[in-house]
């Protein structure tokens, strides 16, 4: 999602390995774990705060108000994740190479020139006041950790040789925007699609699009298919092409009511699909305070919990896919590089200086933003583009994110739930919903740009004003549904509605075959326990991949290895499970099938298609995910005009013989030995761990896994660089059961801690990777027989 985006990729040219052995850093890394037991007094609080640990290592806060609840949130996020926070904070603001070196300096221009600080900022100086002071109780949280602890850092902030500032409100809503931008950006496909209209014209890019394929589900109405003939896209190409001369995270979650739940309440599942790093993503809380009694998952950095229930509600989300981002072309005065053309006029833009300090120089590297109407000039940092391109995006518009968590947390009905998602503005997201009257419902949230033209699908004219935002989808008229007659909800970044939308909501959503799949589950029994939904969320069949082997036992192959193949194809069961042959096979050919094919129309240009970054602040492309049902509805139609002189089965036969060159080349002559899990596993790496002599110490992995972009159980890699899973995998996983909050169950990819020294670093990867779950305990007797430690927060 999100933070491990703008940083795992960067490739650490620190020498650490021959300064710190790993004796010495063992011992940095005991001395660094907190306690959980005793008693702190601290200045800032009104009132004695109670943490209690469960065995887990999840923190139940018992807090006389609001405010201290979240100081509490705050210091236990410090004590547990001050480096995740740290490093959260850094990649938002833009300031990585300050630590990193020149390393760090791309993700940094881009950064800086987005200005989400900027953004963030100038939403500080808006701030209802009862939102401001719960954000700065969060940062006295997290400061009186830091100053009470500046000798017992983590070891990061001793490897790297600095020590943590003072956190501040605004950086919490830096966190938020930079988690927004990461989830609804799709600028680099912008200019990938750009690109491809600049080679190949509009017509032939049209063909190059991946849809939405029709039949696939709907979100809403729950049960319906895509009748829809999808966006008017060479129409859009075409515009663009004569004015211009042509450049988000995954998730499940379901609900059922207790028309179909074996408990005769609902039971509601989710589980977001983002990168896997160390430590993970999120990090499970419980806060009681004030009127306020929520838990679940949340976003070290940022108060309140993003994913769970309270003692009336319960909620899951998903990433909507809608398009968030506009890119345009800005006509820049030659006379003076501070203006740019706007209805025919010359228009004066903001200029801001950022200064970039970078670890090993002297001079900060400085960058000079022109901020236009549109919002800022970011092609500078961009390589290969040379377009002046200003970028609009929903995360640099005022907000009230913050004020938006507390309220669902605070809700205890259907109508409170949907009052507080009129505050949530970016990224867009699926909000599926659950209470113990027995209510089920889904909600959209977040804002949506309306255009005056077009679909905001390349970057368009700047200078005309025609392609302007005009305002956003008011929140009544975002979908939403209360107890279908389904009996279900279920979103997986799956099309929302059909074309007969009054608005346009996005191109890109992801391949429906996740939602179709948990709709056949769903669908496939009467009643569900969950156990049930359990298995849901770990289910690995690939509905693609089955049609992939049909299309490959149809082939005649020449190659002995090719021929072998086929023994493990025909008896497979279309599970992507780590120690499937067949899977394997079936993963090889699809991506080698998916390059010839793609090659045959854009040639150097293919590796975006598959997966290349534009900006390795984007480290992956959106091309790839959406492939497959492309690819097949190619295969099937086979057009005779796509490859010169030859024909699909020719190629496909190629590409299959291919694929086995290349997994003998790489696992071995043995085939009964290639299995899925050898090639695709999580890395679970830490930033630090791509230093050799680190590894040990900071990384937990690789984990064999299951699973691909198209299953349940999503384990996404990017295909510029198979099969390891660097893009979206399961995250987190949470099954509340509205019958009984004490009964819900979750598990986090990783652990709660961020020490590596610490048992709760990466004590729930095993029960991870075997679809086991830790219990979500609620109440306070229930919570107080599982508790392992209790640490009093005392008024200083």
């Amino acid at each position: 999602m999100a933070i491990g985006r703008a940083v795992r990729y960067l490739v650490l040219g620190l020498a650490l390995g021959a300064a710190v052995g790993g004796a010495v850093v063992y011992s940095l890394l005991r001395r660094s774990v907190p306690s959980s037991k005793g008693s702190v007094r601290l200045k800032g609080l009104d009132s004695p705060v109670e943490v209690i640990r469960d065995r887990w290592g999840v923190p139940h806060i018992y807090a006389g108000s609001v405010r201290d609840a979240l100081f509490a949130q705050g210091y236990v996020h410090a004590q547990d994740r001050l480096w995740h926070i740290e490093l959260a904070r850094r990649a938002a603001s833009g300031s990585l190479a300050e630590v990193f070196g020149s390393v760090a300096l791309d993700a940094d221009r881009l950064l800086r020139r987005v200005g989400l600080r900027r953004a963030a900022e100038a939403e500080a100086e808006q701030l209802a006041e009862a939102v401001r002071e719960n954000l700065d109780a969060y940062a006295a949280g997290v400061n009186a950790f830091i100053e009470g602890n500046r000798n017992r850092l983590p070891p990061e902030f001793l490897v790297l040789r600095f020590r943590p500032g003072s956190w501040t409100p605004v950086d919490s809503l830096a966190i938020g925007k930079f988690v927004g931008w990461s989830l609804s950006g799709n600028w680099d496909t912008e200019i990938v699609r750009s690109w491809i209209v600049e080679r190949l014209g509009p017509e032939e890019a049209a063909r190059m699009e991946p849809g939405y394929p029709l039949g696939a589900p709907l979100i809403v109405p729950p049960g319906a298919e895509c009748r829809g003939l999808g966006v008017p896209l060479l129409e859009e190409l075409r515009k663009v092409q004569e004015l211009v001369g042509a450049r988000g995270g995954g998730s499940n979650n379901w609900a059922v009511d207790g028309h179909k739940s074996a408990t005769g309440k609902p039971l509601l599942a989710n589980d977001p699909h983002l990168p896997l790093q160390m430590p993970c993503i999120w990090y499970e809380v419980h806060l009681n305070g004030g009127g306020l009694n929520v838990t679940g998952a949340s976003l070290p950095g940022v108060p309140g919990v993003v994913i769970g229930h309270n003692d009336r509600i319960a909620w899951g989300i998903t990433n909507t896919m809608t398009d968030g981002d506009d890119l345009f072309v800005e006509r820049i005065n030659p006379a003076n590089p501070r203006q740019y053309e706007y209805g025919g006029k010359w228009v004066d833009g903001d200029l801001v200086r950022e200064e970039i300090r970078v670890r090993g120089r002297r001079e900060p590297v400085v960058e000079e933003v022109l901020v236009t109407g549109h919002g800022p000039i970011i092609s500078p940092s961009i390589p290969g583009e040379d377009r002046a391109l200003a970028l609009r995006t929903i995360v640099a518009e005022p907000s009230q994110q913050a004020h938006a968590l507390l309220l669902l947390g605070r809700a205890g009905s259907w109508e409170g739930f949907r009052e507080a998602l009129r505050q949530w503005p970016a990224p867009a997201q699926n909000f599926v919903y659950a209470d113990v009257e027995g209510n089920i419902g889904y909600q959209m949230a977040g804002l949506v740009p309306i255009r005056v033209k077009g679909q905001g699908l390349v970057p368009s004219p700047g200078w005309m004003g025609e392609y302007d935002w005009k305002g956003f989808i008011p929140f009544d008229e975002l979908p939403s549904v209360l107890n279908p007659p389904t009996h279900y909800v279920a979103t997986a970044n799956n099309k929302i509605v059909d074309d007969d939308y009054p608005y346009f909501l996005s191109a890109e959503y992801m391949d429906g075959y996740r939602a179709q799949r948990i709709v056949e589950l769903l669908e496939a029994r009467e009643k569900h326990s969950l156990e049930d939904f359990r298995s849901i969320q770990g289910d690995i069949y690939s509905i693609p991949g089955r049609e992939l082997a049909q299309h490959l036992l149809s082939l005649e192959p020449a190659s002995a290895d090719a021929k072998r193949a086929f023994n493990f194809l025909r008896v497979w069961d279309c599970q992507l499970s780590p120690d499937s042959v067949a899977a394997t096979i079936v993963e090889a050919f699809f991506l080698q099938m998916l390059r010839n094919t793609v090659a045959a129309k854009l040639g150097p240009l293919t590796d975006y298609f598959v997966g290349k970054e534009v900006h390795p602040a984007v480290p992956d492309s959106f091309y790839l995910y959406r492939s497959a049902s492309w690819l097949l509805a190619l295969m099937k139609e086979a057009p005779a005009d796509w490859f010169a002189g030859r024909s699909w089965r020719e190629v496909m036969e190629q590409s299959l013989e291919e694929a086995v060159a290349a997994l003998r080349r790489s696992l071995g002559e043995d085939m009964s030995r290639w299995t899925w899990g050898r090639v695709h596993y999580a890395p679970f790496e830490h930033v630090l761990g791509r230093v050799r002599a680190l590894r040990r110490v900071f990384n937990r992995g690789p984990v064999p896994v299951g699973g691909d972009t198209n299953t349940v159980a999503q384990a996404s890699y990017v295909g510029s660089r198979p099969y390891a899973v660097s893009s979206f995998a399961v995250s987190y996983r949470q099954i509340i059961d509205l019958s009984d909050f004490n009964r819900s169950v979750a598990i986090l990819p990783g652990g709660q801690s961020g020490h590596p020294a610490s048992p709760h670093y990466s004590d729930m990867i095993d029960a991870w990777r075997r679809l086991e779950y830790h219990p979500l305990p609620f109440d306070r007797g229930e919570i107080e027989r599982q508790a392992v430690g209790k640490l009093m927060l005392m008024p200083g």
